[in-house]
């Protein structure tokens, strides 16, 4: 079986699991520790969650707010308690819609929930920074709709005065494959990888170190 297959069937078993456990602890520090106000803040799923940001980028004042599993329709249950006067917002979300539940998964559905949290942030942050990314490339399998969905985010951000971060120039191979050395699962970004993110922002972020 390919890694492609095993995908299709592993996540969406685990993501339960992910959610459930692993980032409940997360939700519940998230309702009680406010985020501090004038932050470059970091928002989405578990590739944010990943990001240790304050090493990554140490000239800014980082606070990271990612939850590993997440998908955009969490997401918007919490986006309006996380902005708190941000600097700036990095909003990388939407590669999980594509495990979710089936009526839930559509290339259009997933692209006008991200545009409801893009609008979201813009209402309560109007004058802050706001990064949203491209979800990355993966395998193959996922290459085709991964474009679609991006394609339509890039207009969303357009239309809400954001600033569109095309993560595949860097991350993507000839193919529109993830590289292997920014991911060994064809998911999660490896410590290479995270460094390399870190270097398409700090020309974005640089006017507010």
């Amino acid at each position: 079986m390919n890694s492609d297959k095993v995908y299709s069937v592993l996540i969406p078993m685990l993501r339960p699991l992910v959610k459930g456990r692993m980032g409940a602890h997360r939700r519940r520090h998230f309702e009680i520790v406010a985020v501090p106000p004038r932050r470059v803040l970091f928002i989405g799923d578990s590739l944010t969650e990943g990001g240790l940001w304050t090493d990554l980028l140490p000239e800014l004042p980082t606070t990271n707010r990612g939850i590993g599993g997440e998908a955009t329709y969490d997401l918007l249950e919490r986006i309006d308690g996380a902005i708190n006067d941000p600097l700036a917002v990095s909003l990388l979300i939407g590669t999980n819609d594509l495990h979710g539940p089936r009526e839930l998964r559509g290339i259009t559905q997933i692209a006008e929930r991200t545009e409801e949290i893009i609008a979201r942030i813009r209402a309560k942050a109007p004058d802050a920074l706001l990064l949203v990314h491209s979800i990355p490339p993966r395998t193959e399998h996922f290459r085709d709709r991964l474009i679609d969905i991006n394609r339509l985010t890039q207009a969303a951000a357009a239309r809400h005065g954001a600033t569109y971060v095309d993560l595949w120039p860097t991350f993507a191979d000839e193919s529109g494959v993830i590289k292997p050395e920014y991911s060994r699962d064809g998911l999660h970004f490896t410590p290479t990888g995270y460094l390399a993110w870190a270097e398409v922002l700090r020309p974005l972020l640089a006017d507010l170190a």
